[in-house]
């Protein structure tokens, strides 16, 4: 198992600023799981207007979230790196389940195991929790395709 810091995460994810939503790995298995955190901060630019009474953090960006972590896990399970002719999109979201809200303060855990991968598409069981309360779960989809 490794762990990855934020230049080792920004090596393997196409995203940046403000969509990059892993702060740090704790625990990567290729193949098998992966362990990361985004560090919830009042600083993020959808708390202006998701709301502005309440700040709550979407529950899409949870699961883009997840699915950054399902990037990073099929990345280096195959041993490769982005690349600007190809990426892994997220092609299925099934079973999302919404628990409590994620606001400002939080550090939102993010849980990835493989299912399976069949002709290049990959499936993943996802969670996301917070301190040790479940906020989401889904099941995710992804595959390398032409970017």
């Amino acid at each position: 198992m490794s762990t990855l810091d934020i230049n080792e995460i920004l090596a393997h994810l196409p995203h940046r600023y403000p969509f990059l939503l892993i702060d740090r790995v704790t625990e990567c298995e290729p193949g098998k799981h992966l362990v990361g955190y985004k560090n919830v901060t009042y600083n993020e630019p959808y708390f202006i207007g998701h709301f502005p009474q309440r700040p709550i953090m979407p529950g899409v960006l949870i699961i883009e979230a997840l699915a950054q972590a399902t990037g990073i896990l099929a990345f280096r399970t195959a041993e490769e790196r982005p690349e600007d002719d190809s990426l892994y999109y997220l092609v299925g979201v099934d079973q999302a389940r919404f628990k409590r809200p994620v606001g400002p303060g939080d550090q939102l855990w993010l849980e990835i195991e493989v299912l399976k991968t069949v002709r290049g598409v990959w499936k993943f069981n996802g969670s996301a929790r917070v301190d040790d309360e479940a906020v989401a779960t889904a099941v995710l989809m992804c595959a390398k395709r032409d970017a």
